[in-house]
């Protein structure tokens, strides 16, 4: 884990200023005590790091559970009552994880994964241009489009014209340049500036600007467009800000059905956060989803125990660890620690950061997720993979998350419905063993997403030194999320030594450079591809 640490580092330390105010938003906009986003924070990168099999994914409090925390805790009493439900929902995970519930999230088809981050980062871009230029910082936390204070995404924006704070602005402004020339000129430089990131950079040049301007009547900050840490005054006042779920009221209905409610919506938003963090992954590491509720589900008990939010994996700070350049799970490990020496030793000066210095970090990463090159890439991919894909950034924008995935996948499955009446079993293998272990796949007529999971999992098991040959004579319809398996595959199979022959009317190719050229340079077929 540590061979990589002089990519890890740099990374934790972006990760953790995008994950800092996130935490503390979240949970002013969760209606809990701000230092249980933190808290949540520390246990998503510590414990639920160190468990995970994830080698980039970053976990934390979610945006998409602070309304449900926020309704949860008016009706169960009181936020003691309601850490309860967060433990148990942390326990409900974890036989999740035993009944290999982890395979759900196999189910989703790349479009709509593709859909979701790119919402994802629309929306970090519009809830963040606010903040950006000083004015409501709390709604840029609120990521669904009916905002908490009975707003939406675009009045804010609206009412921000004639709400501009100059010095937020400037600062802002400042940092985002010196972001973009950091990752566009410096970094291609010399090795010291991929080390010490143009994140770092930003954030010291906004204390700085903080600390010239204070009491100027122009380009002074206000308080409330500042990341807002408690400040304790020794160590009991510190440990004060722990609290402690209330056991008594563990036999209410109300409190089980709060706890399935986590459980639920934090083990789907972590499989589909899974499934989007692989996609990014350069290295295309695969995340052992059943592995990945059982560490979730122990992060939500511990959390819960010492007065944490709910913790899900977040795709917002893994896309942060992936473009940072993070390489293992150290880097999601020492942000969590970053969070704990921070607001135990220098809260007073993390209180000096400007949150427009943060929203700018907060942009980069949304651009870099929603760039406008990706909708070009999905369109000429064809209809079958551009709906599902804009259905679900639209869905994301303009209700939330879950909702808009919800209507990508519904979108997806009627596509598939509407192409392919037929989903046989999609392999069978052969073993024909002499000297070397010899498999033969022969993949059905129809191939769509839905059978992603189970032919992802036979790959990923096959053993090293094997001759992997793919018949495809039969096959009619190949779903674009197969390509892009067979494609990442590649990769796997040159380091585990595979050797592959690809079998098809578009002709016979042994240990091809590309799936995706190669059905691209061949175009007669009797296969149809999504």
């Amino acid at each position: 884990m540590f061979k990589n640490i002089k990519n890890d580092l740099p990374a934790s330390i972006v990760v953790f200023f995008v994950a800092l105010p996130l935490c503390l938003g979240i949970a002013l906009a969760s209606g809990a005590p701000l230092f249980s986003g933190v808290i949540a924070g520390i246990v998503g990168g510590v414990v639920v790091g160190g468990l995970s099999g994830s080698k980039l994914g970053v976990s934390g409090p979610a945006a998409g559970l602070a309304a449900i925390v926020l309704t949860a805790i008016a009706t169960l009493g009181s936020y003691e009552n309601f850490l309860v439900a967060v433990v148990l929902g942390g326990i409900i995970q974890i036989i999740f994880g035993f009944l290999k519930a982890g395979v759900i999230g196999y189910y989703f088809p790349s479009s709509v994964i593709k859909g979701m981050l790119t919402g994802i980062g629309i929306i970090i871009i519009l809830k963040q241009i606010p903040n950006f230029f000083g004015y409501d910082e709390e709604s840029a936390w609120d990521l669904e489009f009916f905002e908490l204070d009975g707003g939406n995404t675009f009045s804010e924006l609206i009412k921000m014209f004639s709400n501009i704070n100059p010095g937020a602005a400037l600062i802002g402004f400042l940092s985002l340049a010196i972001i973009l020339f950091w990752d566009i000129i410096l970094s291609k430089k010399a090795k010291i500036f991929k080390v010490i990131q143009g994140p770092f950079i930003a954030v010291v040049a906004g204390i700085i600007f903080y600390t010239l301007t204070l009491g100027d009547e122009t380009l002074s900050i206000a308080s409330k467009h500042m990341v807002s840490v408690p400040i304790p005054e020794d160590l009991s006042s510190f440990v004060g800000q722990f609290s402690f779920p209330n056991f008594s009221v563990i036999f209410q209905h109300e409190v089980w059905i709060v706890a399935f409610t986590i459980a639920l919506v934090a083990s789907l938003e972590t499989l589909l956060s899974v499934e989007a963090c692989d996609k990014l992954d350069p290295d295309k590491n695969v995340t052992p989803t059943n592995r990945e509720l059982l560490a979730q589900g122990t992060g939500n008990i511990i959390s819960g125990l010492i007065g944490g939010l709910p913790i899900t994996q977040v795709i917002v700070r893994s896309s942060a660890n992936v473009q940072s350049g993070g390489k293992s799970k150290l880097s999601t490990i020492l942000h969590g620690i970053l969070l704990l020496i921070s607001v135990v030793l220098i809260p007073t000066l993390l209180n000096k950061i400007p949150l427009a210095v943060l929203a700018s970090i907060l942009l980069v990463v949304g651009y870099k997720l929603a760039k406008p090159a990706l909708f070009k890439q999905m369109y000429k991919l064809g209809w079958k993979q551009f709906i599902p894909f804009i259905v679900t950034v639209v869905g994301i924008v303009f209700t939330d998350l879950l909702s808009g995935i919800a209507l990508g996948l519904l979108v997806g499955i009627v596509v598939i419905l509407l192409k392919s009446y037929q989903n046989s079993h999609f392999l069978h293998i052969e073993d024909n063993s002499n000297g070397k272990h010899k498999i033969k796949m022969t993949l059905a007529e129809e191939v769509t997403f839905f059978n992603k999971g189970a032919i992802l999992k036979e790959l990923d098991s096959l053993p090293e030194d094997s001759y992997l040959e793919i018949d495809l004579i039969k096959t009619r319809y190949l779903d674009n999320d197969i390509i892009e398996i067979l494609e990442d595959f590649l990769y796997k199979a040159k380091e585990r030594n595979i050797d592959i022959k690809l079998i098809s009317k578009r002709g016979t190719v042994e240990n091809p450079e590309s799936f995706i050229n190669f059905f691209k340079e061949n175009p007669k077929s009797n296969i149809s591809l999504s």
